[in-house]
Formats: structure tokens, C-alpha cells, sequence
């Protein structure tokens, strides 16, 4: 008999997502589950997940189609990203 190993899923609630940065950037959009969709006020689009981690955080990764990248952690109390360079988002998760 074959097994297949299963992967264990730690999913996220969805939810409404809004990040702020410097200069009065910002960043909002809908999360189901792993899978989030953020838009900024350009109009640009960054799709990334959420992944759970042993204790109460949780790590986020998101890209854009232009390649750029944020990834950054939460715990109880907020939401820190941080992009390539070095900017800072602060956010919630409603």
C-alpha cells in the first residue's frame, strides 16, 4: 500500500485587511483563508498568503506583478510589514 504524506494546513480566518505606510500609502483588501488580495492606491495589485506559526503569530508574504515584495508578522496586538526598502506598514486584520 502506497501513503501519501498530507499537508497540514494551519489556515487563517479571512477578513478584511488595511495597511498604512509612510507618506499616506496605503493598502487594503480581502483575505480567505492562506490567500490574500491586496490593492494599493495606484491600482496595483499584491497577492500573498499567511502562514500560521507554531506560537499565536502569524507570517505574511506578498507580491506584485512588478516583482516587488512585503512580508512581515503579526501577533495579538497588530500587523508590521516591511517592503524591499526598508519602508514600514503598520495594519489590522478586521
Amino acid at each position: 500500500m502506497i501513503y501519501r504524506r498530507r499537508r497540514q494546513r494551519n489556515s487563517v480566518s479571512g477578513g478584511f485587511y488595511r495597511f498604512e505606510g509612510g507618506h499616506g500609502q496605503s493598502v487594503f483588501g480581502f483575505g480567505d483563508h492562506d490567500y490574500i488580495r491586496l490593492r494599493d492606491e495606484f491600482g496595483n495589485v499584491w497577492r500573498g498568503h499567511a502562514e500560521k506559526q507554531g506560537d499565536s503569530t502569524l507570517r505574511f508574504s506578498f507580491r506584485d506583478s512588478n516583482g516587488s515584495f512585503i512580508t512581515g508578522i503579526s501577533d495579538h496586538t497588530g500587523i508590521l510589514l516591511r517592503d524591499e526598502h526598508g519602508n514600514t506598514w503598520r495594519g489590522f486584520k478586521d
